[in-house]
């Protein structure tokens, strides 16, 4: 009876730990205009935004005047490793229409207008 009292406790406890969400984490972009960055991704608000944290061209790593700055915006969970919200593409200061499909360790990040009928993607692979 003892036994059973402690388990039920230990679960309980388990329960109210937070799971994160597979799409937390750091994530290289794919090459954008001769320069790719490391993005993470966490939790903001209700959905999952990423921050510029480190910046790369040809000759290595640079300070980019992007660092800092939100790339993927307000990304809301929508079910089978897919998300949707809105991404910023530096290179022309615009934001659009975004879409990510999570598969492990790569995600395809989609930038799209048109009402997310013509997008430009992106394979992004996970850091840590």
């Amino acid at each position: 009876m003892k036994r059973g009292i402690i388990a039920a406790g230990i679960a309980l406890l388990g329960a109210g730990a937070a799971v994160a969400d597979p799409i937390e984490g750091m994530w290289k972009t794919q090459e954008d205009d001769g320069a790719y960055a490391h993005v993470q991704i966490a939790p903001c608000g209700g959905a999952y935004c990423g921050t510029i944290v480190r910046t790369f061209n040809s000759s290595g790593e640079y300070k980019s005047p992007n660092i800092g700055k939100q790339l993927v915006r307000n990304m809301a969970p929508a079910g089978d490793g897919r998300y949707e919200g809105k991404v910023w593409r530096p290179s022309n200061n615009k934001v659009y229409i975004g879409k990510i499909d999570l598969n492990g360790n790569s995600m395809r990040l989609a930038g799209c207008v048109a009402g997310g009928l013509i997008c430009a993607k992106q394979t992004w692979a996970r850091v840590r």
